[in-house]
């Protein structure tokens, strides 16, 4: 690799510093906020990404659908900012940050407003390029006791140091829940804590797959430094500070556009099971589901098909119906609505190559191509090969959702499940239409899954205009919390994928992706145990989705009812959620506001407390609750740490008092979610809570802490 060309000449302003390299190439730091700045590598021939679908600062308005002008300025303050020039360093500094520019060797230092160092690209060399493969690194400084969080769906423990991860959507089924990576989402957004307890985050703004080395590698002709490689894609990052975590993941989150504020029915419980439309009755399945929830008394807001509705044998065929599984879908569907649950139906981005309308798609010339051969590429897709829709071909738009509105929506079905839109395209020359601007596959497979969830977003938000629109995808890059929910994907039935998925649902909530959760009690794998299943559904009953999936091979299903032993202490986890229902809303109205996290670490609540780091597995739901899930298997006590600030904590189930700052060992029978209340909040409940209760009763209960 090479390191950026030498400097011919500084250009200067109050909004910003551009600097020419003497290849032809410039380098420039444009201040967007006061707490946010801009810093761009500018290649002589122009931008290999010339557009963006990830920056959306204008409230309400959303990307054209062919992309933002990379250099659109647009939807930001630019606030003048005052320069210093001194010992041949220039420094831009605003209210809350100060950056300097050193052009020999190209390095940049940033400050706090109260001049104490935040960061600092690495001393001897800080940018490079590859001409033989594309590649940009840029590398910073690093200190052992900086915190970095951040990259989306990744696994393991919160704190990424020492780690070298990827961003790469990929169909992980079975994935290690500790290390596996990478997982479906592209999310190059890291979160610093630095070691004087302010808080940065770096936002790189490419479709590119990048590698973030956060500490494992080292070189000895060089200090600790930390790097990130974007593979043949451009250097753009955003740089935002704040004295909390919370200050630096709010501004991430508006500059990407916000999040979606759902409408409530999608708050509530859902169930799903791949085993339930694959069966050869599974309409008479569905309809005995309906009359088993019933008859139980359960909470059920929607059910979201699986795919089976559409497969003939194990190949599954996009917005088409078996109906020899399902002989009359529109009136089973409405015994779904009669029930009190919505329908969320699951749909893929690929036709398998006999799909009916394989020939249709492929005249249109809507499929990603391979670019030497001009022909679709075909590889592998589920029990067959198939070719990727291309969702950047305004053609295949309208066919998408022309399709989604005849078979699905007028099939009484409320919302489509992006799934499988990983794009996992192993070809190299694999191109895509780019609106008219050819775009290289390895530079556009993350946005195909992001055009395709706001495909379908758009399609029934022009249906529904009496209500909010819900859809939900696996896979995408930042922008797709504009328009859906998502996941951790296909997870695996254990008592460790358990404790670990907690993780990756905060790491994703700190990423600025709220609406998140987990298929309770493990996709694949074994069926869980009548204890792991208690404890699973307890874990994600207060996750801001909570679906209930699998795809066991023995044919069994993960649904409320799995071991009748257990079937008591699950449907109370459930009603759970239902009595909190009142509050959940209110810290979603907040997300969609206010830009917080629904679900995150007790240090993001409480960052002056430093027990809070510490590797956990309890999470906070808003600023009221602190969740303590039992993740062990066989234990009957829970070790909580309450954290100091409130006056106190009490346990929700007991009205307790408990002792803030410290660790307490308590009771956690089968029966019961550890669950804490901090003093000094008024929590707002929902009561007589049964088989047909709505997520939209009012309120009926506010129950008061004080000390």
């Amino acid at each position: 690799m090479s390191i950026f060309a030498k400097t011919q000449g500084l250009r200067v302003s109050a909004h910003g510093l551009e600097l020419a390299l003497e290849n032809g190439a410039s380098f420039s730091v444009q201040v967007l906020e006061d707490s946010l700045v801009r810093v761009r590598y500018k290649p002589a021939k122009g931008y290999l990404e010339p557009r963006t679908w990830a920056i959306a600062p204008q409230r309400g308005q959303d990307v054209p659908w062919h992309g933002r002008d990379r250099d659109d300025s647009r939807g930001f303050s630019c606030p003048p900012a005052r320069v210093e020039e001194s010992a041949g360093l220039t420094t831009l500094r605003t209210a809350a940050l100060s950056v300097t520019l050193q052009a020999e060797p190209l390095k940049l230092m940033w400050a706090d407003r109260n001049g104490q160092t935040l960061l600092s690209d690495r001393a001897t060399s800080a940018y490079f390029s590859s001409p033989r493969t594309g590649a940009i690194r840029h590398y910073l400084q690093r200190d052992r006791a900086e915190r970095y969080y951040g990259l989306g769906d990744k696994t393991g423990p919160l704190n990424l140091h020492g780690r070298r991860l990827r961003t790469l959507g990929l169909d992980a089924l079975g994935y290690d829940p500790q290390n596996g990576d990478p997982l479906y989402k592209h999310w190059p957004f890291v979160l610093t804590r630095a070691p004087t307890g302010q808080w940065w985050g770096i936002y790189y703004d490419t479709l590119a797959t990048c590698t973030f080395d956060l500490g494992c590698e080292h070189d000895n002709y060089h200090e600790l430094y930390r790097y990130v490689e974007i593979d043949d894609g451009d250097l753009d990052y955003y740089l935002m500070v704040g004295d909390t975590p919370g200050a630096v993941i709010a501004q991430f989150v508006r500059l990407i556009g916000g999040t979606h504020l759902p409408p409530k029915w999608s708050l509530g419980f859902a169930q799903t099971a791949m085993g339930l439309a694959d069966a050869p009755d599974a309409q008479a399945q569905l309809a005995a589901f309906i009359d088993r929830i019933q008859t139980e008394d359960i909470p059920c807001s929607s059910f979201h098909y699986g795919s089976g509705y559409s497969s003939r044998g194990k190949r599954r065929y996009v917005f088409t119906w078996n109906h020899d599984k399902f002989p009359d879908p529109k009136a089973l569907n409405q015994r779904f609505h009669e029930a009190g649950m919505h329908l969320v139906a699951n749909i893929k981005p690929c036709l398998l190559d006999d799909h009916p309308a394989f020939a249709e798609v492929k005249a249109m010339g809507g499929f990603i191509r391979d670019a030497s051969r001009q022909a679709p590429v075909v590889e592998q897709f589920w029990d067959g090969v198939g070719s990727h829709l291309d969702f950047t071909h305004p053609g295949v738009l309208d066919w998408w959702q022309k399709k989604l509105g005849e078979q699905v929506l007028d099939f009484h079905i409320d919302a489509g499940w992006n799934d499988n839109n990983e794009y996992a395209i192993m070809d190299d020359n694999a191109s895509c239409h780019g609106f008219g601007q050819t775009l290289p596959m390895h530079r556009a497979r993350p946005l195909h899954a992001l055009l395709m969830t706001r495909a379908t977003f758009e399609a029934q938000s022009r249906r529904q205009t009496d209500q909010a629109t819900f859809t939900v995808t696996r896979g995408g890059p930042p922008g797709i919390q504009r328009y859906a929910q998502s996941w951790s994907g296909d997870n695996t039935t254990s008592w460790e994928t358990l404790r670990w998925n907690i993780r990756t649902g905060l790491q994703m909530s700190l990423s600025g992706l709220f609406n998140v959760g987990h298929d309770v009690g493990g996709f694949a794998g074994p069926t869980p145990g009548p204890e792991l299943f208690v404890r699973w559904v307890q874990a994600c009953c207060l996750n801001p989705r909570m679906v209930m999936n699998s795809w066991k091979a023995d044919g069994t299903n993960n649904v409320p009812w799995l071991h009748p032993s257990v079937t008591t202490e699950v449907v109370a986890a459930i009603r759970l959620r239902y009595r909190l229902m009142p509050y959940l809303w209110s810290l979603f109205e907040r997300a969609h506001t206010l830009h917080e996290p629904i679900i995150r670490p007790t240090f993001y609540d409480f960052p002056d407390d430093e027990p809070c780091f510490c590797d956990s597995d309890d999470f906070m739901l808003g600023h009221a609750l602190l969740v303590a899930p039992v993740v062990q298997q066989g234990a009957s006590t829970r070790r909580v740490y309450l954290p100091a600030g409130p006056s106190a904590w009490f346990d929700f189930h007991t009205g307790q008092r408990l002792e803030a700052g410290t660790v307490h060992e308590l009771a956690a029978p089968l029966a019961s979610l550890p669950l804490f209340v901090r003093a000094g909040v008024s929590l707002p409940l929902a009561t007589g809570i049964s088989g047909r209760h709505s997520v939209d009763d009012p309120v009926s209960e506010i129950r008061q802490y004080g000390d």
